[in-house]
């Protein structure tokens, strides 16, 4: 166990196949996941110390560990044309959106400046691992992990949130200021939605391996005391409904053009003479009401594929590509019984029923019983292991998923 909590840098412990949802887990301070969400989720603050416990252990021998991504390596994902980057100056506030080239960023030892990379886990595995601690929440609301990385005093001002998100600290120490204010006025003429006046109720110092948890509307400020001070992020997604109405009732007038009989013209051949011609006829607004029934829009189940397919929507920065030289489907179908398959880091799935949604698709429509299998595994593990039950044929949508690098072999 020794050689493990001193790995050089750390490396995040994968989370267990079944989360245990009704014991304590340290990353929740001792709370259960049930616990947890019962307690504290979109209720109020936790702060726990020590939890990632690996951090405390590896400093009680004096062998303290350093984050898994170093600052070198943050900034070359800065460079990134498809990584979504923010540099954020603190002394007379500054914005500039990336990429970044090398003399556009400051030096780890100056102060008062915070880089901010969205979307990390689907650039380091190691993000991807934190990440998945997290899924005891329902990956419907899971949006991504952002890390901050920042010279000493760096921060991006007082702020409040609109979602829920769990505050890592990695490397170096931050200051975290938090109040329940309900003044969430912002500062005017800022190029950052900075609160104009911030007035904390709590503050404490995080060190690496503790961890804040903040419900939305919490006004925050955190403010980096080392150079080098890392924070990541594990942010959740929190639609408006307006957003999600929209989304979905989109997506079910697309598709009505699967109906056939809804091609065919209105007719009124009963249809009296009018003294009213001004008005909608009665006969018209009859018939679209049959219609309407028929088509059960008022029911929420023909309403949700659309919100799901919405919510499995990848990241607008998400880019796939497929492999260079693909493999034939004989040869694909060779490789699924020997080679485990994943999920593109930047994949989405979500089950709906049995319904398995990836990347804004139903992937189990009209689907072989043994495709559609594969992807509730794919979206309920992460992981679909070797087997010898797929058949692989023009039918089967995992082989184009794999050629559009929806889903990867793992290495």
């Amino acid at each position: 166990m020794t050689s493990f909590y001193l790995s050089k840098p750390y490396d995040p412990p994968h989370a267990p196949k079944t989360l245990v949802l009704n014991e304590p887990w340290p990353l929740l301070g001792g709370n259960s996941p049930q616990q947890f969400m019962k307690r504290y989720w979109h209720k109020k603050p936790l702060l726990v110390r020590g939890a990632i416990p690996a951090f405390s252990l590896a400093n009680q021998i004096d062998e303290p560990l350093s984050s898994p991504i170093s600052a070198h390596e943050l900034f070359q994902f800065a460079a990134d044309e498809d990584m979504e980057a923010r540099l954020i100056r603190a002394k007379k506030w500054s914005f500039t959106e990336g990429p970044f080239k090398k003399k556009d960023l400051p030096l780890l030892e100056s102060p008062d400046w915070t880089l901010l990379l969205q979307g990390m886990e689907a650039k380091h595995p190691a993000a991807a691992t934190v990440l998945s601690w997290f899924r005891f929440i329902p990956d419907a609301r899971l949006d991504d992990l952002m890390i901050s990385i920042a010279g000493l005093g760096g921060g991006v001002g007082p702020h409040f949130d609109s979602y829920d998100v769990f505050l890592i600290q990695m490397a170096g120490r931050r200051r975290w200021r938090i109040s329940a204010q309900t003044d969430l006025s912002l500062t005017p003429n800022l190029p950052l939605k900075i609160l104009q006046n911030f007035k904390q109720e709590q503050e404490w110092i995080l060190e690496p391996g503790d961890m804040l948890y903040l419900p939305p509307q919490i006004a925050h400020d955190g403010v980096a005391l080392d150079a080098g001070c890392q924070t990541w992020s594990v942010g959740f997604r929190s639609p408006s409904y307006k957003e999600l109405l929209q989304e979905g009732l989109w997506r079910l007038a697309e598709s009505l053009e699967e109906i056939p009989a809804l091609a065919r013209r209105f007719a009124d051949p009963g249809q009296e003479a009018s003294a009213h011609p001004e008005q909608l006829p009665a006969e018209l607004i009859w018939q679209i009401e049959q219609k309407l029934k028929a088509l059960r829009l008022d029911r929420v189940e023909t309403f949700l594929p659309g919100v799901a397919a919405y919510l499995s929507e990848p990241k607008a920065q998400a880019i796939f590509t497929g492999p260079e030289n693909p493999m034939t489907e004989a040869e694909f179908g060779k490789e699924l019984s020997i080679r485990s398959l994943i999920p593109h880091p930047q994949s989405r799935l979500l089950a709906l029923d049995s319904g398995i949604f990836c990347n804004g698709e139903n992937m189990t429509l009209e689907q072989a019983k043994a495709t559609k299998n594969a992807w509730k595994a794919l979206a309920a593990k992460r992981i679909l292991k070797p087997t010898q039950t797929i058949r692989i044929t023009q039918e089967s949508n995992l082989y184009e998923a794999y050629c559009a690098g929806w889903v990867i072999f793992q290495e």
